[in-house]
């Protein structure tokens, strides 16, 4: 089982956003802004495009009423989405809140937050969900 796998199932503690059946929302811990949550599917699957058509239209569902809960929880002008997959071998999609298009540059230094912090960020995405 993979790192993310055990996030979904909890075995290793995590700041949840939001979850269904199928797919898992929660905070990264590197994140870019307050709000930048990783999307994933429960099922261990590597590469992005190697889900199911059904399965990626759900996610890109589920990842979008996980947006709208960002955006709503912390105002910005979009949430940027980005799937890049090469630091973990499990497919997850970044949601960003952005004010602008450099906000969503992954060589940005990281926020570092409190855990306090990440516990009031996950709480008003949950909110919002």
């Amino acid at each position: 089982m993979d790192i993310f796998s055990k996030i979904a199932v909890g075995e290793i503690p995590s700041y949840k956003c939001a979850e269904n059946e199928k797919f898992y929302a929660f905070l990264d811990i590197n994140p870019l802004a307050k709000g930048h949550t990783l999307v994933i599917p429960r099922r261990e699957v590597d590469y992005f495009f190697d889900l199911d058509d059904d399965e990626l239209a759900e996610m890109i569902v589920f990842a979008k009423r996980v947006a709208k809960a960002i955006k709503a929880a912390f105002p910005c002008r979009k949430v940027g989405m980005a799937v890049l997959g090469l630091e973990v071998a499990h497919a997850h999609i970044h949601l960003v809140p952005m004010q602008s298009e450099g906000d969503m540059n992954f060589a940005n230094p990281k926020l570092k937050l409190t855990d306090e912090e990440f516990e009031e960020t996950a709480r008003k995405i949950r909110e919002n969900f």
